[in-house]
């Protein structure tokens, strides 16, 4: 019988809130960093550092969110979460690289609070509307992450560096006083055996880490952020390479990363049906290899690498709305759902952060060409591995 936990009326504005706070804070940075070096004087080879540190972050602390989501429920624990976040993101208005980069790591710290547990909040409170509520949640995130770093470049060509973060940070400050109504409705995981309403008991499962299963979602959501955030990085330089001009190739990541915004409803949407989830898959596969394939193939042709970029956007946008719905349908419980979640994105952050280095690493000693091939073998992977977990309804199979 599924059963649905109350909760507050607002829980859905703040769980929107929260996944904006999730990617703005990271992705408004790029956008800052010419101001950056001119105001604080901060080094290039430390602006890299502004991505990176967040994701680092995240590899680190989503197992013990998960934890602690278990232990003190997942209301309070992101409330904890936005708490370091809002204190990091005004902490980088203080004109120092000392503050940058402390405020830096907490916002990296809170940020991850909604990276685990609003898919468990989702699988506990929208049992029956987990696609609409899964649509509203990564449409937010996704929208605000291609948003950000173009609006606080324009911001930061009109006001002071303080005044276009503290602007940026404000809503940080709105989210944490919209999510205080949802700590009334604060869930713990139980500390023995639950009895469903029936009267019979619902035995609960070990470890997902011990579930091999599991670790093929790990690899889904690695692999999709490995892929994306590599590409994200170093686009712009292999379309310099192609011939085209440094605003053309960073408009045609623009039209790559504002392409993934449908999958975030259709993705959802179809996901309650096993030829939608199938579907779904082919488009990861598809618009990561057939749109890598056609920048490899681009040329100068530039109506032939904007086709590529959509491909590329609709593959990187089903890859994680996919992996957002795997944390909630291949799990029997809200917790469990923080479990895997927390284990994926533990295992798929580190991937992140570490694609980039290698990626340019490689582009410097090979060539692009081989790194695009690299990309596409990941890609493949990447859909084989969607394609394992399709074929099972939980991870406890």
């Amino acid at each position: 019988m599924t059963t649905t936990h109350q909760h507050s009326r607002y829980l859905t504005l703040g769980m929107m809130l929260a996944a904006t706070n999730m990617r703005l804070p990271i992705t408004m940075m790029p956008g800052l960093i010419s101001s950056l070096k001119r105001t604080l004087g901060l080094p290039s080879s430390m602006a890299g550092l502004l991505t990176t540190i967040p994701l680092l972050t995240f590899a680190i602390m989503s197992p013990l969110i998960a934890h602690w989501g278990r232990q003190f429920g997942n209301e309070l624990t992101i409330y904890v979460m936005l708490i370091f976040l809002a204190v990091g993101s005004y902490l980088r208005v203080i004109p120092t690289i000392a503050a940058l980069f402390i405020g830096t790591l907490l916002v990296g710290i809170g940020a991850d609070g909604g990276n685990v547990l609003i898919p468990a909040i989702i699988k506990d409170n929208f049992p029956t509307k987990i696609p609409v509520a899964t649509s509203q949640y990564t449409l937010s995130m996704l929208l605000v992450g291609s948003l950000g770093t173009g609006l606080s470049g324009v911001l930061a060509a009109h006001w002071s560096l303080p005044l276009t973060m503290a602007v940026l940070s404000v809503i940080g400050l709105i989210n944490l006083v919209v999510w205080l109504p949802n700590l009334k409705y604060n869930h713990r995981a139980p500390t023995v055996t639950m009895t469903a309403s029936d009267g019979q008991s619902t035995a609960t499962h070990g470890s997902v880490w011990r579930r091999p299963l599991a670790w093929v979602v790990t690899a889904f959501f690695g692999l999709q952020a490995l892929v994306y955030y590599s590409l994200l990085t170093w686009l712009p330089t292999v379309f310099v390479a192609h011939g085209f001009s440094l605003i053309v190739a960073g408009n045609l990541v623009t039209v790559m990363q504002l392409s993934g915004l449908p999958m975030s409803y259709l993705v959802p949407a179809t996901s309650g049906h096993r030829r939608g989830v199938w579907a779904m898959i082919m488009v990861v596969g598809v618009g990561f290899i057939a749109g890598i394939g056609g920048i490899l193939l681009s040329g100068t042709k530039f109506w032939v690498a904007a086709l590529s970029c959509v491909l590329l956007g609709l593959g990187s946008g089903a890859a994680f709305s996919l992996a957002v719905v795997f944390f909630t349908q291949k799990t029997t419980n809200g917790f469990e759902t923080a479990d895997l979640s927390g284990m994926a994105q533990s295992a798929g952050y580190l991937l992140a952060a570490v694609g980039p280095v290698l990626f340019g690493w490689l582009g410097g000693q090979l060539g692009w060409g081989p790194v695009l091939w690299l990309a596409i073998i990941l890609s493949a992977l990447l859909a084989l591995s969607g394609s394992i977990i399709f074929q099972h309804a939980t991870i406890y199979e």
